[in-house]
């Protein structure tokens, strides 16, 4: 990567029939999906720990009745192991809804926008933040 001394590199420089409203707005809409992006690491988060502890239930069965708790054991096996987390669901089920119904379709229109409005480019608005803020020759 070039270091440039005078503004951004090609790919992060606004075009003229751009507005700095538009650079904005793209930069909202950007910072938006990225908070999104967040919120899906979070529930990739729910999803693995919630099965994680769906297998330790197994280990937790098999100890209830090696310590002669069978009752318990069943319990546990009869009304939590394997449970659907929300009703006629498992977690995986809940990820693929939110990447079918929101998060993919957010990131297609996040794409269009850009390609529409500012040729494509991406990070215009961070680009520009970068100019205005960091330290002259570095």
């Amino acid at each position: 990567m070039t270091v440039h001394d005078h503004g951004p590199d090609g790919d992060h420089q606004r075009p003229a029939h751009v507005s700095e409203q538009t650079v904005e707005a793209l930069g909202s809409l950007s910072k938006a999906l990225e908070t999104t992006e967040r919120a899906r690491g979070h529930l990739y988060s729910f999803h693995q720990l919630t099965g994680s502890a769906d297998f330790e239930l197994d280990r937790a069965v098999r100890l209830l009745r090696a310590a002669g708790h069978d009752a318990w054991a069943d319990r546990v096996q009869r009304e939590i192991l394997g449970r659907n987390v929300i009703p006629g669901h498992w977690t995986f089920q809940i990820v693929e809804a939110y990447n079918a119904t929101y998060y993919r379709p957010f990131g297609e229109l996040e794409a269009e926008a850009r390609q529409e409005l500012a040729d494509g480019r991406d990070h215009l608005y961070e680009a520009t933040l970068k100019e205005r803020r960091r330290t002259t020759g570095h």
